[in-house]
């Protein structure tokens, strides 16, 4: 192939690379080769850019054709090098990448990546070395080396003007943006981080950090299908990737996506067979599946891993009909016995020792495990019960009769959502399970989406009128708006295509006036249970976020004697719209209510809904396992097992005794 014609075509290929032509510039060097199977340049190209493609195995293969034809050539033996780095082959990276540097002293991304090889395999002296050689290359590598350090050591605003000074010299510097969207993120300044880092990506689609770092950043807002884009987004980019494979597992769970979840879970394992959080993952949803053996089995193989970890062991007790054997006790309190243990895996451990007792009947000791738990966990998590006063009491104001009629007819019509809300562990997980073993219904577990339309009324308003007050300005069209929002969210959880779905977030109840209006044929379930064992159950439960009421005996009666202020505001301004479900009438009737229930829907009868522990779906809260079986009244009135130890909770709850 002559020299010029050479040139031009090498050329051209670096445009397709400039344009974001990835395939354009593989067909251009697959055509080359095929003229001259041994010119090196083109070798090491195509090589170079198979790496960026995600296809290692045919990188490596022409990589090491293009160091045997051209063995002084330094590019190649730095492209290789690398690659076999992200392959974490850091041993056989070492010997390419010291040649490179020997060829070339100048390959700084060589020195680096030759520091991080020696790093990992424990030679921290030459990785230093290497290190400070990459720095003389790019001070500007030394200076984000800086920044984080700086971040990591508690320095935030440091690291940011670090960060910020790279930037003023190169502009398109996406490791300083990158860096400034982590320091944005640990601040809470979450709409910056988000733009910054979907900055980074656009220049830089395959960096596969900030894809993961935007991903989080999804997630944590409830933002399922977006987080998943991003998490695809780096496994499409590298199959082999990890870390992809257990955070995409991690939101489909979240998103109630549960075989898909298992799948992704199956392969980070598959990957990393020592990655003891997809372990604990992968239980979590195979218990969710109703795979209670299989959970317990990955569960168990986290003990083995992470010993430490006090989470496989509530979530052995969190299954409810799991029975914990007498070395298993012993180990647990071996583990609390360690003054090194992590606060948060200690409060696991005592929520599991506290079930293994109750399940013994030893209630005075299980009673000691539940309260030192909750007083631990108390001082991790943040609850305020003033704010959750005057916030109730702003609804009220803002959601009145007047209010609630003169916007009558808003919103959309669907009639297809159910919501099952109330005081949490007060029987909505077994009123969802009745209502989704009906033809017409699914059941999609419990949406974030209604309270994050409510936080969103106030974002960005600069008059400082927030929710609820914010709702007196939003007009009937932004209302329908509102109800077409939670509709399209709701529909990728709608995998069976049923023309009704139940979502069962617990919540919700403090919203019922805005699901009214943007939603005013949705039907609206209140799941209730006598006070004394809702608030019982929840002292009992660890939760896995969320629910930070739970963890004080006081703060649990206060709240709940919120939520029935709350709802007696709602019948009386809404009168008819809900349906009161009561537990234990349930327990003890199941006939009459589920025909209450259906009719209330307006669903035909279905004799399925009496046989509910026989439908196969996945439910994800802790009642998962109770609803698998017929109908027990062994839950009615369990408070009594506690009673000695419950005066101050019933002192509190005085004023509702009487209705139950």
């Amino acid at each position: 192939m002559p020299a010029e014609a050479s040139r031009a075509t090498f050329e051209k290929i670096m445009q397709h690379l400039a344009q974001g032509e990835r395939d354009a510039a593989l067909e251009k060097c697959q055509t080359a080769l095929q003229r001259s199977p041994s010119d090196v340049n083109m070798l090491g190209l195509m090589g170079a850019i198979l790496i960026q493609a995600s296809q290692p195995k045919q990188a490596e293969k022409l990589l090491r054709r293009t160091i045997e034809l051209a063995p002084t050539f330094a590019k190649p033996h730095e492209d290789l090098g690398m690659l076999l780095v992200a392959l974490n082959r850091s041993e056989e990276a070492i010997g390419l990448l010291k040649k490179a540097v020997r060829l070339d002293p100048e390959l700084e991304s060589a020195w680096f990546h030759l520091g991080k090889a020696l790093a990992r395999t424990g030679n921290g002296k030459e990785a230093d070395l290497a290190y400070e050689e990459a720095f003389k290359l790019a001070p500007q590598r030394q200076e984000l080396a800086r920044a984080a350090e700086s971040l990591k050591q508690g320095r935030p605003e440091e690291a940011e003007g670090i960060c910020r000074r790279i930037l003023q010299r190169e502009k398109n510097n996406v490791d300083a943006m990158r860096l400034l969207a982590l320091i944005a993120a640990q601040s809470g300044k979450t709409d910056d981080a988000e733009i910054l880092l979907e900055r980074v990506t656009s220049l830089a689609p395959d960096y596969n950090l900030a894809q993961l770092d935007l991903g989080n950043i999804y997630r944590e807002q409830d933002r399922y299908s977006e987080a998943i884009h991003r998490y695809q987004k780096v496994i499409d980019n590298d199959p082999d990737n990890a870390q992809a494979h257990f955070l995409l597992a991690g939101v489909l769970s979240q998103a109630a996506l549960n075989e898909r979840a298992i799948d992704s879970y199956q392969r980070c394992i598959e990957l990393q067979p020592e990655h003891a959080a997809a372990l604990l993952g992968l239980g979590h949803a195979l218990k969710t599946v109703g795979q209670q053996e299989a959970a317990i089995t990955a569960y168990r193989q986290c003990t083995v891993l992470r010993p430490e970890n006090g989470e496989s062991w509530s979530s052995m007790a969190n299954l409810k009909t799991y029975e914990f054997s007498d070395a298993e006790i012993v180990d647990m309190h071996s583990a609390i016995a360690d003054q090194e243990l992590e606060p948060s895996s200690a409060v696991h451990f005592y929520f599991a020792l506290a079930k293994a007792y109750e399940n013994r009947h030893q209630y005075s000791q299980a009673w000691g495990h539940y309260v030192t738990g909750n007083h631990r966990q108390r001082q991790l998590v943040s609850y305020d019960p003033v704010r959750t006063e005057l916030l109730n009491d702003a609804i009220i104001e803002v959601f009145s009769e007047e209010f609630l009629e003169a916007n009558a007819g808003s919103g959309n019509l669907d009639a297809s959502p159910i919501f099952i809300l109330g005081m949490p562990r007060s029987g909505s997980t077994l009123t969802e399970q009745i209502l989704a073993s009906h033809s017409q219904v699914e059941g999609t577990s419990e949406l974030p989406y209604i309270g994050r339309l409510s936080a969103g009324l106030s974002r960005n308003r600069s008059n400082g009128i927030n929710y609820p007050e914010a709702v007196r300005e939003v007009s009937a069209s932004y209302l329908q708006k509102l109800g077409d929002e939670y509709l399209q969210l709701a529909q990728m959880h709608r995998i069976q295509g049923a023309p009704r779905f139940v979502d069962k977030m617990p919540n919700n109840f403090p919203n019922i006036g805005l699901i009214h209006l943007i939603l005013p044929n949705a039907k609206i379930i209140d799941a209730r249970r006598n006070p004394l064992d809702a608030c019982l159950g929840n002292f009992k439960q660890l939760y896995a976020r969320g629910q930070n009421f739970t963890y004080d005996i006081t703060e649990i009666a206060e709240y709940c004697l919120e939520y029935h202020r709350l709802m007696d505001h709602w019948e009386k301004v809404l009168p008819g719209k809900i349906l009161r479900v009561q537990y234990e009438d349930t327990v003890l009737d199941l006939q009459t209510q589920v025909q209450q229930l259906l009719t209330f829907c307006e669903l035909p009868w279905e004799s399925a809904c009496l046989h509910f522990h026989d439908t196969e779906r996945a439910v994800r809260t802790a009642s998962s396992e109770q609803v698998r079986q017929p109908i027990y009244t062994g839950a009615i009135n369990f408070w009594r097992h506690y009673a000695e130890h419950l005066d101050e909770l019933t002192d509190i709850l005085q004023p509702l005794l009487g209705r139950y």
